[in-house]
């Protein structure tokens, strides 16, 4: 459920900041091959999935919660994954793709994170967005292996923790430590060296 929920939440933060109502244009996360785009009836935004990796940001702590029982319950820190993207615009002629595309850039350089009011609830983390270096092979590539026309297009890099492992019942806090009271008896050593003290005094009052 992790992709669908970072998608839908790129999807209300592109619609709202540009803005773009759904009556007005479309954002889509298909492949944008060419069979796509002659079906297309008006302007679209596209952010294709081409990549999925673990992150080099350390594995993030999860708080405890508590299970059906009231039992506290832990798990182990999840890991961050990224996950890439290639953005391009489809309109009906290159200038109006290209404002378009302009507009989107700019919602992702302005928002280098998901707003609390477009993520969801059951998201682990932040959803952080960075627009990368500019690699036109890159996008000629990924073009190319969705048999899909070139065009302008950049990518972007979303990070977010994906929810991994079971949740585990914590050991029951210690509630008292008692004591134990009972006095240790003499080891055979002490009871060695109290009768070689007893004979030393006895000698000596001699």
């Amino acid at each position: 459920m992790l992709i669908p929920l970072v998608e839908q939440g790129l999807e209300k933060l592109v619609r709202a900041a540009l803005p773009l109502p759904e009556q007005v244009g479309g954002v889509s996360f298909d492949p944008p091959s060419r069979t796509w785009a002659a079906q297309l009836s008006r302007v679209t935004v596209s952010m294709f999935l081409f990549g999925i990796g673990r992150s080099a940001q350390p594995p993030r702590p999860v708080p405890d919660r508590s299970g059906p029982d009231g039992q506290p319950q832990r798990r182990r820190p999840v890991p961050m994954i990224e996950l890439n993207y290639l953005v391009s615009a489809w309109a009906g002629n290159v200038r109006d793709e290209h404002e378009l595309l302009g507009d989107v850039l700019g919602c992702f350089l302005t928002h280098q994170a998901l707003p609390a009011e477009h993520a969801a609830p059951a998201l682990l983390s932040s959803v952080q967005i960075a627009v990368t270096a500019s690699d036109s092979g890159r996008v000629k590539d990924v073009l190319s292996a969705v048999d899909g026309s070139l065009r302008a297009a950049f990518e972007i890099v979303v990070t977010t923790a994906l929810d991994t492992g079971a949740w585990a019942d914590t050991a029951p806090r210690v509630q008292r430590i008692a004591a134990l009271t009972h006095p240790m008896p003499p080891g055979p050593a002490a009871v060695a060296g109290w009768g070689r003290s007893e004979r030393a005094g006895t000698d000596g009052a001699r």
